[in-house]
């Protein structure tokens, strides 16, 4: 009996069913047989043992092929190594999971003395014993009682707990490498020494099994591991730097902000991140208003009815917080709640509320396209885990904004957006931008017809736009497509910012209709957009990107004016006067410190300009200007140094509005 293979390329080969992956590239190339780790049958990745009953496609997996199977693959490997070498050094410790996660892998342990990082170059000096041996990998599929008994019989009570886990229906896999055996829903590469030499423990941490704090605390080991060394270098140094950049240090290093447990995520502007922050939001007001928006405000909260109607009470209640519609109780011995009040919910989003302006009053054709726009405070239930500095926050403020349009206008309304975005990216100084156009995933709302047509429609504009993108395929929302933009930073990392998400439901369910030309009432098509997205973690970006060197324009302190002597104080406070009338943000140091000691302090507070004088300034009208991260200074006539920063200081739209 045999099956019909087909290839990448869509050549096609009959063979025995029963086959191997292995069987089959090394029919094809030995070459290529040394390479392949793994392989893709009918899209799912799988052992390159395996065998193939049935007809299908298969693509082979290698290991330099730089894709994010192999990587996947070299750390789930580098996990099982990770295991194994910590049984081989204390036996009796147990082993739990262990998952790949973003930018590495992890696995869990219990054992009676925590790890440490102390433990770290022992287990990776073992761990490279291990792909040194380089043991193949071998699947077995075993019985529920088989597996129990064997767990047992070693003292691995969270594996036994894993494997009635299991569902029924599922088959019981395990992985051998060598004499080290342990439960797997797969797939392996081929050999441990596939994992290869670049791998690196990270750190260490506590948690509980399953997440449940009513459970024994695990000792959970972090690791991340690449196909080449250069590449784990490059990591390294990336982390390296990013610990250096943390906007939680800076922030406080430049009195911006800060957070406390009583408020939990939830963020303390101080003045000068205040200032950063208005002038973020100053920025993106203009862009808004001068690209055709009107500007709304809607209530933070709004009954438990109005969410259920738009459909988030059933599928985001976890993330709301939700409150009763009573007056709470004031005596000492009474309930403060009684529970008997409607339930209201502080908005997660603006969505719905922009439906409701929109209904009011009959909307024409003529009146399209309503792009409606609202720096709107919006709140969301995250757990106190999940949160991290400005970047996960529980309040936050987006540069939200919703398009009502008609379908005719869906493209041209796609490209008007995303020239906009990558203008204000651009004068934040991201020139590095990736556009993904997510598609129809498995399981999805509407018609086949229309997802098709949605996603041609903006395949279509960004092809007008000239922008390159890429199709993450299936990763579009239930309802419809969306255009997801990311950012590289100055180190390298990827950040997802900007989105654009088509809507045909919430209009449907909210009744978002206007007269059509032939006097049909007809649907409005719902565009969700954002550009900055949180102004909080644009704002924390933007601080790790510039290490806190803010450009001129957003920078909460500009200047600071410095003086060497007392007998340039009365000089000094007139220059700052004069520089606060000219619109810049400067600060008067008159302090009886030396000047290295003023320099040293404003340097760590990353404001970009020192102008300092003395008694020699103050005689000749000039000022010594020194620049942030230069040693030099250069003397000017005080005139020529605040004209200088005038230009330097105006935000890039008003300077394109001064040309124009």
């Amino acid at each position: 009996m045999t099956i019909k293979v087909t290839f990448p390329d869509g050549a096609a080969r009959d063979y025995a069913r029963g086959t191997t992956g292995t069987t089959v590239v090394e029919g094809i190339s030995k070459s290529l047989a040394k390479k392949t780790v793994a392989m893709r049958w009918n899209g799912v990745l799988s052992d390159l043992s395996d065998a193939l009953e049935a007809d299908g496609r298969i693509e082979f997996v290698t290991r330099d092929s730089g894709s994010k199977d192999v990587l996947e693959l070299i750390r789930h490997d580098a996990a099982h190594v990770l295991a194994e070498a910590v049984q081989e050094l204390w036996p009796t410790t147990q082993v739990t999971i262990g998952p790949v996660i973003e930018n590495g892998f992890y696995y869990d342990f219990k054992r009676d003395e925590p790890f440490s990082e102390e433990d770290f170059p022992a287990i990776e000096k073992k761990m490279a014993e291990i792909v040194d041996r380089g043991a193949a990998f071998t699947k077995e599929v075993w019985t529920r009682d088989q597996a129990k008994t064997f767990f047992n019989a070693r003292g691995e009570n969270f594996k036994v707990e894993l494997v009635d886990a299991i569902p029924a229906d599922q088959s019981l896999k395990m992985y051998k490498q060598g004499q080290w055996i342990d439960l797997c829903r797969g797939p392996h590469m081929r050999t441990v020494k596939d994992v290869g030499m670049a791998f690196k423990l990270t750190k260490v941490a506590g948690a509980y099994w399953r997440g449940d704090s009513n459970n024994p605390v695990l000792s959970r080991i972090y690791g991340t591991a690449f196909a080449t060394k250069e590449e784990l270098e490059a990591y390294l140094h990336m982390v390296e730097e990013s610990e250096k950049r943390d906007h939680r240090k800076i922030g406080q290093e430049m009195d911006l902000f800060h957070f406390q447990a009583e408020a939990q995520g939830s963020v303390f502007w101080h003045p000068r991140g205040f200032v950063l922050y208005n002038q973020m939001e100053a920025y993106i007001r203009r862009r808004l208003n001068s690209s055709g928006y009107v500007e709304v405000k809607t209530p933070q909260l709004m009954s438990s009815k109005f969410w259920e109607q738009s459909g988030h009470w059933g599928k985001y209640r976890e993330n709301m917080f939700v409150v009763p519609d009573e007056v709470p109780g004031t005596e000492e011995t009474g309930p403060v709640l009684t529970g008997k009040g409607d339930l209201m919910a502080l908005k997660p989003m603006n969505c719905p509320a922009h439906v409701q302006i929109f209904n009011q009053g009959i909307k024409s054709y003529r009146d399209l396209p309503l792009r409606m726009a609202e720096f709107g405070c919006c709140h969301r239930n995250e757990a106190h885990g999940a949160l991290h500095g400005l970047m996960r926050v529980r309040q936050m403020t987006q540069d939200d904004a919703h398009i009502f349009c008609r379908e005719d206008q869906l493209q041209g309304e796609t490209e008007h957006f995303v020239h906009l975005l990558y203008s204000v990216y651009g004068h934040m100084g991201f020139e590095n931008v990736v556009i993904k156009l997510a598609t129809r995933p498995e399981k999805f709302g509407g018609t086949v017809e229309r997802w098709d047509a949605a996603e041609k429609a903006l395949g279509d504009a960004l092809r007008a736009t000239g922008y390159d993108f890429e199709i993450a395929e299936g990763e579009g929302a239930f309802y419809a497509p969306k255009l997801e933009f990311h950012l590289k930073d100055a180190i390298g990392r990827s950040w997802q910012v900007g989105t654009l998400q088509l809507d045909y439901v919430l209009p449907e369910r909210l009744d978002a209709t206007y007269i059509a030309e032939d006097g049909s009432r007809q649907y409005a098509v719902m565009l969700h957009r954002a550009i900055l997205g949180s102004l909080e973690r644009f704002i924390g970006m933007m601080i790790e990107n510039y290490a806190g060197r803010m450009p001129m324009w957003l920078a909460p302190t500009q200047v600071v004016v410095a003086t060497i002597v007392s007998e340039a104080d009365d000089y000094a406070v007139k220059l700052v006067n004069q520089l606060k009338a000219a619109g810049i943000r400067a600060e008067l140091d008159v302090r009886n410190q030396k000047i290295n000691y003023k320099v040293r302090e404003h340097s760590v507070g990353k404001v970009p300009l020192m102008f300092v004088v003395g008694k020699r300034e103050a005689e000749e009208g000039t000022v010594s200007v020194r620049r942030l991260g230069s040693d030099g200074q250069k003397v000017e006539p005080f005139m020529d140094a605040i004209i200088a920063l005038m230009a330097e200081a105006t935000a890039p739209d008003l300077k394109v509005a001064q040309a124009a």
